[in-house]
C-alpha cells in the first residue's frame, strides 16, 4: 500500500520551510539594498509645490492593530513628480498646493520648507 504522507510528508515540510527562511531572507535584502542605495544617494533640495497626498493603510485584520503609511506627491518645475513616503507628523503639516523647498535623499524625505505665501482677506 502507497501511504503519500508518510513518503512526500517530509519533502513537502522541508519545502515550506525552505520557502519561509527564502521569503524572510527575500524582505531583509530587498530592505537593506533600499537603505544602501538612500545612504549612497546625495541629499538633494530643489523648489517645488505639493501636487497630491495619500494614505495607504493595511493589516488591521482580526485582533490585529491597522497601519498607516502616508505619502506627498511633489511637483517640481519642469513638470515631473516624485511621490515620497513622510512621517506621520508631517503628513498633517503638508498642505496640497502649499509651494517651498523639497529636501530629500533617495527615497528618504528629509524635510519641506514652505515659502511664506502673502496674507489676503478674501472678498
Amino acid at each position: 500500500m502507497f501511504n503519500f504522507v508518510e513518503k512526500f510528508g517530509p519533502i513537502f515540510i522541508g519545502l515550506v520551510f525552505v520557502l519561509i527562511i527564502g521569503t524572510f531572507v527575500f524582505v531583509i535584502g530587498k530592505g537593506l539594498l533600499t537603505w544602501g542605495r538612500n545612504n549612497a544617494s546625495p541629499v538633494i533640495t530643489v523648489p517645488c509645490r505639493i501636487a497630491d497626498k495619500r494614505t495607504e493603510v493595511w493589516g488591521g485584520s482580526g485582533d490585529s492593530s491597522a497601519n498607516t503609511s502616508y505619502f506627498v506627491t511633489f511637483e517640481f518645475g519642469d513638470g515631473s513628480r516624485k511621490e515620497i513616503p513622510v512621517p506621520d507628523n508631517q503628513y498633517g503639516l503638508l498642505v496640497v498646493g502649499d509651494q517651498g523647498e523639497l529636501t530629500y535623499q533617495g527615497t528618504r524625505f528629509q524635510g519641506f520648507n514652505r515659502l511664506a505665501q502673502p496674507y489676503s482677506q478674501g472678498n
